[in-house]
């Protein structure tokens, strides 16, 4: 069973070596990797063409219209039955992480996604753990009150994006959230929860740079409840942020 990873690059080159790393690092050999770059204007494509020399891996570099413009990308030119996420300054937590994911896909046909634990870490420090988010069992009665698994743990079946569409671009910061909600609440797709760490994510993501991304990427929130039926959205985007405060106790 072959598992794609697609990483967004654009301008990654100070960190894209440690996710590059964690990749080839992986214990589960029937892995392809997919970078797609917005065109960056420093060395980032050169860090990739040397760190993935003679392994299997795909690379296009040209402007897009951000992530989820890439991700699209990505989805289309993978040849892996299992589509995963890996950004370029994350890092899978473990040489076993995909090993974790194929055993379930393949012991379990009629699961579509599977998805983890994550660990918020310094930048400039991969192992200062500074948020712990521990998922839990999916529901749809959590999915209607702002719960999701975190999307940079969530493997899903290719046959996923082909029957129910991929990133909606009409979002700048939750067509990951509105992908989420179309496939576990809307078609209710069966998933698989692994209670440990699958990746590490660095602090310092685009919606939540600024206030202002933060309302902004809170109003597409709401707007994507809607789209997918959540029943009370302005209260599901209330609990939605508070829910993660529990994720900064030790």
């Amino acid at each position: 069973m072959l598992i794609s990873i697609i990483t967004s690059t654009y301008n990654s080159a100070a960190l894209i070596e440690d996710a590059l790393d964690s990749f080839l690092m992986q214990s589960y050999q029937e892995k392809e990797l997919l970078v797609i770059d917005g065109a960056s204007q420093d060395d980032t494509c050169i860090k990739v063409e040397a760190r993935m020399k003679h392994q299997v891996f795909q690379m296009i570099s040209e402007p897009d219209k951000g992530i989820y413009d890439a991700l699209n990308k990505g989805i289309q030119l993978a040849k892996g039955d299992i589509i995963g996420v890996l950004h370029s300054d994350d890092v899978f937590a473990s040489p076993d992480v995909l090993s974790k994911v194929a055993r379930i896909f393949e012991q379990e046909p009629e699961v579509m996604a599977v998805y983890g634990d994550l660990q918020y870490v310094k930048r400039g420090n991969k192992d200062e753990v500074i948020r712990n988010w521990v998922s839990g069992a999916s529901s749809s009665k959590k999915l209607n009150w702002g719960w999701m698994p975190p999307h940079p743990t969530l493997f899903i079946r290719k046959a996923c994006f082909q029957k129910y569409g991929a990133y909606d671009l009409q979002y700048r910061s939750a067509a990951d959230y509105d992908l989420i909600l179309r496939f576990l609440y809307r078609y209710q797709i069966k998933t698989a929860y692994i209670p440990e760490v699958l990746v590490k994510m660095r602090v310092g993501g685009v919606s939540n740079v600024s206030w202002r991304n933060r309302w902004r990427a809170n109003q597409e929130d709401r707007q994507a409840m809607k789209v997918n039926g959540i029943s009370y959205p302005l209260f599901a985007s209330l609990w939605k942020p508070l829910r993660k405060l529990k994720q900064f106790l030790k």
